[in-house]
């Protein structure tokens, strides 16, 4: 079983790593999304230049909810900076808002058809709902729950990640075709989002304050 410092260390690299290569293949190799797009089938944008524009925000913004997200779940800044804790948790809600918000304008062009577009609501759905639950148990002083809700909120910052891993899988190991691999890939990835926090509640080092 992983001790809380090596959890801590595990997340720590692989939210730098994951927003690194999100920004250098998103900003820099590939700033026209041509590679994502030709998977596409039959895909019809209003608006491309105004869909790329969205993209690129809700590709900055997922990067910023990851960092924040990941701030403010380290216990030694929300037990000795509380008013950087509190700013910070602005930050994040407000970066998640924003793209549960363009991810709603994408998600009828997601690939896969109907059946991604319906994977990808309902993750903004949940997403938007763990995130109102955090915030609502802050402001009723429940620490504890409001901390557990913030780790099921923060989840879904490795939604991309796992949406892509999982791709890979299906599409490129099992020879699935990739827009019904990424659509499983989609369904499998909210699963394992809801799953994993509460596993770790139960199985893994404490991760909240008993308060």
């Amino acid at each position: 079983m992983m001790s809380r410092r090596q959890i801590f260390y595990t997340v720590a690299s692989i939210c730098a790593l994951y927003i690194l290569y999100v920004l250098v293949s998103n900003y820099v190799l590939d700033p026209h999304a041509e590679a994502f797009l030709r998977h596409k089938a039959n895909l019809v944008r209003p608006e491309p230049r105004f869909w790329l524009q969205v993209m690129y925000i809700h590709v900055g913004m997922a990067c910023v909810a990851m960092a924040t997200g990941f701030l403010n779940l380290v216990t030694g800044i929300h037990a000795r900076y509380r008013k950087f804790h509190r700013v910070n948790g602005y930050v994040y809600v407000s970066s998640v808002l924003v793209v549960v918000i363009t991810s709603g304008y994408m998600a009828p062009y997601a690939t896969g058809g109907k059946i991604g577009s319906m994977g990808f609501n309902l993750l903004n759905m949940l997403w938007l709902a763990a995130t109102t639950t955090a915030i609502v148990h802050i402001l009723r002083k429940r620490i504890s729950l409001h901390r557990r809700w913030m780790i099921r909120s923060y989840a879904f910052c490795f939604t991309n990640l796992l949406i892509h891993l999982f791709t890979f899988v299906f599409n490129r190991m099992i020879g699935i075709e990739y827009g019904t691999g990424y659509t499983l890939a989609v369904y499998v990835s909210i699963a394992l989002i809801l799953i994993v926090p509460e596993v770790l509640f139960r199985t893994g080092p404490r991760l909240i304050d008993k308060r």
